[in-house]
C-alpha cells in the first residue's frame, strides 16, 4: 500500500527549488514587462475621441490597479509559495475554487503565448513588408519566437530572469525617448477638447476606463512565482506595488506626450501614434518605435512563457495535478509544465492563423480576457474574508478592489463573459476525474 504521507512530500518537494534566484529588481520585471507589452502603442488613438477625459480613464485604472496590487501584496506577505492568485483562492475557498482559477488562469497565458507573438509579427512587417503577404511565413516567424524565448525558459529561471530584466529596460527606451519629445517639443495647441465625443461624464468615464483597464494586466505577475522569490513575503507585496505604479506613472506620462505632438485630428485616425509623435527626431525615428514596440511584445512574450510553466506547477505542488508537472530540471524550470503551454500555445497559433493577423489577435485576446481578470476577483473576495473581522482598513480597500474586478470583469461583455465562463468550466471534469486521487493521497 502507498504511504500517504511520505507521497505527499514527495510531490512537494518536486516543485522546491535548489535555491531562489529571483530578487527585487527581477520581480519588478515580471510585474513592468508583461503589463507593458504592445497595448501603450495604440491606446492614445484609441482615446484620442474623448480628449483630455481620456485621462480620466487613465486615472480609474490606475487607481483600481493600485488597490487590487495592495491586496496581492498583502497576500503574497501570508501565502509565500508558488502561485499567486492561485495558491490564494486555493488557500481562502478550497480545492474546487483553487482548481477552476488555476485552470482558467494557466488558460489565458498559453492563449496569450500565440496571441502576442502575433502582435510581435505585425511589427516585424514594418521591415520585411513581404511577410505580409504570407501568413505561412508569418506563422512559421511566430513559432520562432515562441520556442526561442521558450528555450530560455527550459534553459533555468535565472536565465529567464535576466532576460525579462533587460527586454523591460530595454522596452522604456523608445517610449522614454517620445515622452522627452513631447514635453519637450510638443506644443499645447495641439492637446484636444475636454470631451469631444459629447457623451456624459460618467458614460465617458466608463467607456475611457474600460479602455484602458486591459492595459494593467499582468499586474499580479510578480505573485506567481513566489518560491523562487529571495525574501518573498518582503519583495513579492513591494515589486507587485511599485511595478504597478512605475506602470500607471508611464503610461499617463507617454499618453499626454504624444497629445502635445501630434494634433488632435490626426492622432484619432493615426494607426502608429508613437510613430507619428517620433516623425520630429527624423526618418528614424518611426523605425526606433518599431524596433521599441518589437521588443516590448518580446519581452512581454518572455514573461508570459515563464509564468504559464508556473501554474501547472503550482497546481501539482498543491496536489491537484499530476506530481510530474512539479519536477523542475537542473536549470530549475518545470521543464513538462513548460513545454505543455508552449505546445498548447503553438497549436493554438497554427489552428488560427487562417484568420490573418489582426482576426487571430482578437479571437485569442477575447478567449483570455475574462480569465485573467476572474483571479484578482477572487483574491480581493479572499482578502475581504480573511480582513473583514481583525483588519478593518484592509477589509474596506479589499472590497474596493474587488468591486474595481468585479466592473472590469462585467464590462467585458456579454460575448468575452461566455467564452471565459466556458473554458473554465471545461475544467471541471479534469477536476473531479483527479478527485479520488486526492481523497486517496495520491498526487
Amino acid at each position: 500500500m502507498t504511504d500517504h504521507k511520505t507521497t505527499a512530500q514527495d510531490a512537494a518537494s518536486l516543485a522546491k527549488p535548489a535555491h531562489k534566484t529571483i530578487g527585487f529588481w527581477g520581480c519588478w520585471s515580471l510585474v513592468v514587462g508583461i503589463m507593458i507589452g504592445s497595448g501603450i502603442f495604440m491606446l492614445p488613438a484609441v482615446l484620442a475621441p474623448y480628449g483630455l477625459m481620456g485621462f480620466s480613464g487613465w486615472l480609474v485604472t490606475a487607481g483600481g490597479s493600485i488597490l487590487l496590487a495592495l491586496v496581492l501584496g498583502r497576500l503574497a506577505h501570508r501565502t509565500t509559495r508558488t502561485g499567486g492568485p492561485i495558491a490564494f483562492a486555493h488557500d481562502a475557498f478550497g480545492d474546487l475554487t483553487g482548481f477552476l482559477v488555476a485552470w482558467g488562469y494557466w488558460a489565458s497565458y498559453w492563449i496569450s503565448i500565440p496571441a502576442v507573438a502575433i502582435a510581435f509579427v505585425g511589427y516585424l512587417t514594418v521591415f520585411i513588408p513581404g511577410l505580409s503577404a504570407s501568413p505561412m511565413a508569418q506563422m512559421g516567424c511566430g513559432l520562432a519566437l515562441i520556442w526561442g524565448l521558450g528555450l530560455i525558459s527550459l534553459h533555468g529561471i535565472r536565465d529567464a530572469s535576466i532576460v525579462q530584466l533587460l527586454t523591460t529596460i530595454l522596452k522604456l527606451v523608445p517610449i522614454f525617448v517620445v515622452i522627452g519629445v513631447g514635453f519637450f517639443t510638443g506644443d499645447v495647441a495641439n492637446l484636444p477638447e475636454i470631451n469631444p465625443s459629447g457623451g456624459g461624464f460618467f458614460p465617458v468615464l466608463a467607456a475611457t476606463a474600460l479602455l484602458t483597464m486591459w492595459a494593467f494586466a499582468g499586474l499580479e505577475a510578480g505573485t506567481v512565482p513566489a518560491g523562487d522569490v529571495r525574501d518573498a513575503a518582503r519583495t513579492v507585496p513591494r515589486a507587485t506595488v511599485v511595478g504597478t505604479i512605475t506602470v500607471a506613472l508611464i503610461y499617463i506620462a507617454a499618453t499626454a506626450a504624444v497629445m502635445l505632438v501630434v494634433p488632435a485630428a490626426d492622432l484619432a485616425s493615426s494607426t502608429s501614434p508613437f510613430s507619428d509623435a517620433a516623425r520630429v527626431l527624423g526618418s528614424w525615428g518611426p523605425g526606433l518605435i518599431a524596433i521599441g514596440a518589437m521588443v516590448s511584445t518580446a519581452g512581454a512574450l518572455n514573461g508570459i512563457i515563464f509564468l504559464s510553466g508556473q501554474m501547472p506547477m503550482a497546481l501539482a505542488l498543491d496536489r491537484l495535478a499530476p506530481a510530474a508537472l512539479g519536477r523542475r530540471n537542473k536549470g530549475g524550470a518545470p521543464q513538462l509544465s513548460l513545454l505543455l503551454s508552449l505546445g498548447l500555445g503553438s497549436v493554438l497559433l497554427v489552428a488560427n492563423y487562417s484568420r490573418g493577423l489582426v482576426g487571430a489577435f482578437t479571437f485569442l485576446a477575447m478567449m483570455s480576457t475574462v480569465c485573467l481578470l476572474l483571479p484578482l476577483l477572487v483574491s480581493a473576495v479572499a482578502e475581504l474574508r480573511h480582513s473583514w473581522r481583525s483588519a478593518r482598513g484592509w477589509a474596506i480597500i479589499a472590497l474596493a478592489a474587488g468591486a474595481y474586478a468585479a466592473f472590469a470583469v462585467l464590462g467585458s461583455g456579454l460575448e468575452v463573459l461566455a467564452w471565459g465562463g466556458v473554458l473554465i468550466l471545461a475544467g471541471l471534469p479534469a477536476y473531479w476525474l483527479g478527485k479520488p486521487g486526492r481523497e486517496a493521497g495520491v498526487p
